[in-house]
């Protein structure tokens, strides 16, 4: 059995409905924003401060994981089986790409890294942001100036 991408391991073992909305509302904003560009700085602002679903299970697994510990530590020894299922599931994680709160994480519309820079960089192109690259002499510096705006 192949392991999934890195790009591609949350969205498949994402309902497909779940990914679809997230897709549809993405589209949905940058088509907007196309029509109404003077909004595009505002939603990149937004954009940056994003949670990732990474981030937000690494936030949900410290956190379940510390509360082991100290009730491990306080309370009863049992509570450190807590903390090792924590551990597990991050490790089932980072192989496959899910763990118990990604279904959720994703309802929640929390999205992977690639989709929220899928949608910066579609906003930056209508922005314009590319429109120097292909004349510049130095074309790789132009486009990492591009990319990193």
């Amino acid at each position: 059995m192949a392991l999934p991408t890195t790009r591609d391991r949350v969205p498949a073992h994402t309902a497909d409905e779940i990914n679809q909305r997230i897709e549809r509302e993405t589209e949905a904003r940058i088509r907007h924003l196309a029509r109404a560009p003077h909004g595009i700085p505002a939603r990149l602002a937004e954009l940056d401060a994003e949670w990732d679903i990474e981030r937000a299970i690494e936030t949900n697994a410290s956190i379940i994981a510390f509360t082991g510990v100290v009730l491990g530590a306080f309370v009863h020894p049992y509570w450190l089986v807590l903390p090792a299922l924590v551990t597990a599931f991050l490790f089932q994680h980072a192989i496959q790409g899910w763990c118990p709160p990604v279904p959720v994480l994703r309802r929640l519309g929390f999205r992977t890294a690639d989709e929220i820079s899928e949608e910066r960089q579609a906003l930056k192109a209508i922005r314009g942001d590319f429109e120097d690259v292909a004349a510049a002499e130095d074309k790789a510096s132009a486009a990492l100036a591009a990319a990193r705006t």
